[in-house]
C-alpha cells in the first residue's frame, strides 16, 4: 500500500543511544540501548516472507536499528527487541513483525518481514522474546529434567508482546519527537497465535492485526498433530511417502469438481467422502523405495488418523484433522516434517519421521524429559498427557472468544487460514470465530476470518494466497472500509486466481466465465 511520508526526515545524529532515552516499562530492568544508522539497505523480499503481503523490493533505504535488551528481574530472562526507524522515509505508521515455529521474532524470516516494512516505510519492530534469533525449545524448554522454563513459555506466550509494543511507540516517539498515528501488527502460525493473544489480552497495544493461521487451541492441535504417529507407532507399520501422497491424489481426484470446477483444490473438504480404504491395494510406482508396489491397509488407517483428528480408544474425536487435499508428507516451514512424514530405507524399511513441533511439546512440557522416547507411549498415556497438559499450559490456549474490550478501543482484526494447512486444522480457527460470534453476533464489524481452499500452512499448496490481507486490515483501520473478500492467486502453474470469502460466507462457482482468473466465484 503507498503512503504518504509522515515526516521527511530526521538527521542522522538522531540516531544515537544518547537522543533515545530508556521507555517505562514496569516490570523490567533496562541492560543496554544501542543505536546505528543503516544506510542504503537493498534487498528483494521474497513472497512468503512478509507475512500478509506480497513480495517488496526494497531500494536504497536509510533507517536507525535501535536494539533494546532487558530483563524481568527475578525471572533470569534476558529480552532484545529492535525497533528500526525510516530516517526519510517513515509513513508515520509502526508494525510489529510476529514470529513462527517456536520462535517469538527476530529471526530469518521475522527479520526479511521487517526489511521489507522499512522499506514500505513503517517503523517497524520484532522481539525474541528472550529465546535467541534461532530459537528451538530443545536449548530453553527446560531448566533441568523434570523442571520447564515457565518464565520463557511465559515471555514467549504473552509477556514479550505487549512489552515490545510499548517499547516500539516509546522509541518511535523519541526518535521522530511524535507517535505512530498507527500501530499494527502482523503474523502468520505462532506470529498468528501473537496476534490473537494481543487482541486478547492486550486490546491497547495495536489499532489492527493481521492474525493469520494463527496456532491458538495450541495443546489441542499440537497433540492431535501427534496423532498419526501415534497411531503408527500402535500398527507398528510406517506407510512409504508415496503411499500417503497417492491416497491424497485419489481423494483430491474424487472430490475436486464437487465445487464445480477442476483445479486440484477441494474448496470444503467435509462434503468429501472419499474412503482411503477404496485404493488399498491399488498398484504404485513407488520412487521410495522399489520393493512397495501397492497401497496398504496401514497406509489407508494413517491417513483416516491425519483427517479425523485425535481420536479416543472409541474413536470419539478429541479435535480436528487436516483436510483430505493436505499432503501428510510434505515438509513444514517450521522445521518439522508434516503429520505423517516417514522415511524410508533402499530395501523398503520404513521409519516415523517424526513431527518435531509437537514431540517437543510433549517430550519438554508434557513428560519433562527431554530424551523421552515417544515411540512406546500407549494411547491412554497419550490421552491423559493431553487432559494433563490442557490443564497445566492453558495460558498457551490463546482462545478467549471474549474481544469486547477489543472491540471497544475500535481496533480492527483480519484473519485467513489455508484449508489444506499442513499444521494448524482450520477448523480451529472457525471454531474460535464462532465463540466470539456466539458472544457478539456484531462480531463481523471488527473481526473477520477468510478461509483458503487448497492453500498450505501460511503459503503453498495449489490455493491462492491473499497477499493483500495486512492492507486490506490498514483501510479497515483508517478508512472504514471492511474487506467483503480477500483477492488472492497461487504461486503455481498455472496461476489461479480466487476471491476468498469473509466466514462463515463460503466460496461457489456459478460455472461461467474463466475459473483459472476467478471468475464465476461468488459467496454465500
Amino acid at each position: 500500500m503507498n503512503s504518504s511520508l509522515f515526516n521527511s526526515s530526521v538527521p542522522a545524529s538522531a540516531c544515537s543511544a544518547a537522543s533515545i532515552p530508556y521507555p517505562n516499562l514496569f516490570g523490567a530492568e533496562f541492560l543496554s540501548l544501542e543505536a546505528t544508522l543503516i544506510s542504503n539497505l537493498s534487498s528483494n523480499i521474497h513472497i512468503g516472507f512478509y507475512t500478509n503481503h506480497g513480495a517488496v523490493d526494497v531500494k536504497n533505504v536509510n533507517y536507525c536499528n535501535v536494539t533494546v535488551t532487558y530483563t524481568h528481574p527475578g525471572q533470569d530472562d534476558k529480552i532484545n527487541v529492535q525497533v528500526w526507524l525510516p530516517q526519510d522515509t517513515w509513513n508515520g505508521r509502526m508494525q510489529h513483525i510476529g514470529g513462527s515455529g517456536w520462535q517469538a521474532g527476530l529471526h530469518y524470516a521475522g527479520l526479511q518481514g521487517m526489511t521489507a516494512a522499512v522499506g514500505e516505510g513503517y517503523a517497524t519492530l520484532g522481539t525474541d522474546a528472550g529465546l535467541g534469533s534461532e530459537a528451538t525449545p530443545v536449548n530453553w524448554g527446560l531448566l533441568s529434567p523434570g523442571n520447564p522454563n515457565l518464565y520463557l513459555l511465559q515471555d514467549l506466550v504473552s509477556t514479550s508482546l505487549n512489552d515490545a509494543a510499548i517499547i516500539g511507540k516509546a522509541v518511535v516517539n523519541s526518535y521522530y519527537g511524535q507517535p505512530p498515528r498507527y500501530s499494527y501488527y502482523s503474523g502468520c502460525s505462532q506470529g498468528g497465535r501473537q496476534g490473537m493473544m494481543l487482541a486478547q489480552k492486550y486490546p491497547d497495544a495495536y489499532d489492527g492485526i493481521a492474525a493469520s493461521a494463527p496456532a491458538i487451541n495450541w495443546n489441542e492441535f499440537l497433540y492431535s498433530d501427534f496423532f498419526p504417529t501415534l497411531v503408527m507407532n500402535e500398527l507398528k507399520e510406517f506407510p512409504a511417502p508415496c503411499e500417503l501422497d497417492a491416497i491424497t491424489a485419489a481423494a483430491i481426484a474424487a472430490c475436486d469438481g464437487i465445487d464445480g470446477v477442476t483445479d486440484g483444490v477441494i474448496t470444503n473438504s467435509s462434503l468429501c467422502a472419499f474412503d482411503p480404504r477404496s485404493v488399498v491395494g491399488a498398484p504404485l510406482n513407488c520412487t521410495d523405495s522399489t520393493s512397495i508396489t501397492k497401497i496398504s491397509s496401514a497406509a489407508a488407517i494413517v491417513a483416516e488418523a491425519a483427517w479425523t483428528g485425535g481420536q479416543k480408544v472409541d474413536n470419539t474425536s478429541l479435535w480436528f484433522g487436516m483436510g483430505k487435499d493436505t499432503p501428510l508428507t510434505a515438509s513444514v516451514a517450521t522445521g518439522g516434517s508434516s503429520v505423517a512424514a516417514t522415511t524410508c530405507a533402499s530395501n523398503g524399511t520404513c521409519s516415523s519421521a517424526g513431527f518435531e513441533i509437537a514431540s517437543d511439546w510433549i517430550k519438554l512440557f508434557s513428560l519433562r524429559n527431554a530424551s523421552a522416547d515417544l515411540s512406546t507411549m500407549t494411547r491412554e498415556e497419550y490421552l491423559q498427557l493431553w487432559s494433563d497438559s490442557l490443564q497445566q499450559y492453558g495460558n498457551v490456549e490463546t482462545n478467549n472468544p471474549d474481544l469486547s474490550r477489543f472491540r471497544d478501543r475500535g481496533g480492527k482484526l483480519v484473519s485467513y487460514h489455508g484449508l489444506a494447512d499442513i499444521l494448524i486444522p482450520h477448523e480451529g480457527t472457525t471454531r474460535y470465530y464462532d465463540k466470539v460470534t456466539a458472544m457478539d453476533a456484531q462480531v463481523h464489524d471488527y473481526y473477520r476470518l477468510f478461509l483458503a481452499p487448497g492453500l498450505g500452512h501460511c503459503l503453498g499448496g495449489t490455493g491462492a494466497y491473499p497477499a493483500g490481507t495486512f492492507d486490506a486490515m490498514r483501510n479497515w483501520v483508517e478508512n472504514g472500509t471492511a474487506p467483503e473478500t480477500l483477492l488472492a492467486e497461487s504461486l503455481g502453474s498455472p496461476t489461479l486466481t480466487r476471491p476468498l470469502c469473509a466466514y462463515p460466507k463460503m466460496q461457489y462457482y456459478n460455472g461461467t466465465g474463466n475459473a483459472t482468473a476467478g471468475e464465476g466465484f461468488y459467496c454465500a
